[in-house]
């Protein structure tokens, strides 16, 4: 038997990303829709597929489809309709799925990853799409209780599900975790979904397959497969990193190159495990929906939406960074979430010191919310009080440490950041008089960091400042200092 040798190969991974929709009643039905309740308790005739019922279509659910179609970069159906999609299996009652199979709500779009390293990948947006989603079968009791056969639980179905697919522009499992990240980040930016792996409201579906190139030069081009219902980064990582190790092995071993497959993953054995071979658009009968009208987009209604998505977090992030002079680690936190950017950029409304309002935010107000366990934007500080307490910590009228003391009363009662500082005595002493009568009696009492600060030793100044702000409440420690340097020259 011929050796098998791999030269150099290339990995191709598209995604399958289904995102559930936070809207209020689900996606043809005006039954609740969310997380949580009883079993079966979230259903009505329509979710159960009884005969007579009929759909009607969520408006805020294409609503929010065409915001992240947008953000997407995609290109918007001016009309699409519905299709069904026909396939048994007890967590769907009707036997088919509303769909949408040749004419998708979002198409042709173009998303921009940044990497670890600061390179930007470009990934290709084939399609994203609008259907309802299926219930769950358990094959344990609530509890994890062993039960002989399955259960079904309903809740679930008929919720709205936003299928995106992207084009195999990624080409590992680090760059697939990090694009579910960004994804992740964008639904939430927009407020279309909570996106919470662990509850289910985004699963992931790589498909992978890897070109392998021999040392005869000769390609090989794997079977794709795709591994289904993933909801965790990390295991979205390691799952996509061993199926390309897998496909590669499996060439070396035995020369074949699979066919094309749907896999899941066992966190047990750390390994992804054949279920089926994969279906072609053929098995499931689709046709366009007798019970459902086509959707059409006017140019008005998509001006309107396109207002609602505003500035980007990728967007905001740059300028953060570039215009604004954070950080990038800062510039993330502000810019990942839409409530706390808008807040951020209400207080540099009035302060233009993006720095030290970041830094406020980011540590009293941060502190405060967790304390809490509510938003930033949820606390009751105005963003007016951040950019007051900033203003004075330029103007020398309090110290940085002072600010903490200040945001605390603000939790108590609302006042202007400059009254509370009065009240609660954390103005500075900026009067050179004071100031200099504190120094004079320091120096009189000939201290031992005196005697080094002399001797040479710059270090010893910051004992020096120490011991003046000590003795003279209230002090402006950059004066003192700057005071201090010009009487011991």
């Amino acid at each position: 038997m011929p050796e098998r040798t791999v030269k150099s190969y290339k990995v191709l991974v598209g995604m399958e990303i289904h995102v559930q929709l936070a809207t209020k009643s689900k996606m043809f039905t005006g039954a609740a829709n969310g997380f949580g309740g009883e079993p079966n308790s979230q259903v009505d005739p329509q979710v159960l597929g009884l005969p007579g019922t009929l759909p009607v279509m969520n408006k805020k659910a294409v609503e929010y489809s065409i915001m992240v179609g947008l953000a997407l970069g995609c290109k918007i159906a001016k009309q699409t309709k519905w299709d069904r999609k026909s396939y048994y299996y007890p967590d769907l009652p009707k036997n088919y799925q509303i769909s949408q199979y040749d004419l998708p709500l979002c198409y042709e779009g173009n998303f921009d990853l940044t990497l670890k390293d600061g390179t930007v990948r470009a990934v290709r947006i084939r399609r994203a799409h609008l259907e309802e989603d299926a219930g769950k079968l358990l094959h344990e009791a609530p509890g994890g209780y062993h039960i002989d056969g399955s259960i079904v639980d309903l809740n679930r179905a008929g919720t709205p599900l936003l299928e995106i697919v992207t084009e195999p522009d990624l080409s590992s499992g680090e760059e697939v975790a990090a694009f579910g990240q960004e994804l992740q980040k964008l639904v939430q930016f927009l407020g279309v979904s909570e996106a919470q792996m662990q509850m289910g409201h985004m699963r992931f579906e790589p498909n992978i397959n890897v070109h392998i190139t021999d040392s005869n030069d000769h390609v090989h081009k794997t079977a794709i497969t795709e591994i289904k219902n993933l909801n965790s980064f990390s295991v979205l990582h390691r799952a996509t990193d061993y199926e390309v190790h897998r496909q590669i092995n499996d060439w070396i071993e035995t020369g074949s190159l699979g066919a094309k497959s749907t896999y899941g993953w066992d966190e047990a054995t750390q390994s992804t495990w054949k279920q089926r071979d994969k279906e072609q658009a053929h098995d499931y009968r689709y046709f366009p929906d007798p019970d459902l009208v086509p959707v059409q987009v006017s140019d008005a209604w998509l001006s309107e939406l396109k207002s609602q998505v505003g500035e980007l977090p990728a967007a905001r992030r740059r300028r953060y960074t570039e215009q604004l002079g954070l950080n990038p680690a800062d510039a993330g936190i502000l810019a990942g979430d839409r409530e706390t950017g808008d807040f951020y950029e209400q207080a540099l409304a009035i302060n233009q010191s993006p720095k030290r309002v970041a830094n406020l935010l980011l540590s009293h107000g941060k502190r405060l919310a967790n304390e809490r366990n509510l938003p930033l934007a949820k606390l009751g500080i105005a963003p007016r009080r951040f950019a007051e307490v900033a203003g004075l910590i330029d103007q020398n009228q309090i110290s940085v440490s002072s600010a903490g003391t200040i945001f605390d009363k603000l939790m108590e009662k609302d006042s202007a950041a400059g009254e509370l500082a009065k009240e609660l005595g954390l103005v500075q002493v900026s009067d050179s008089g004071p100031i200099d009568a504190a120094i004079d009696a320091m120096i009189a009492s000939n201290p031992k960091p005196l005697q080094d600060f002399k001797s040479g030793k710059a270090s010893a100044l910051g004992a020096l400042v120490g011991m003046v702000m000590k003795n003279g409440k209230g002090l402006n420690p950059k004066l003192v200092q700057e005071r201090l340097k010009t009487k011991l020259q």
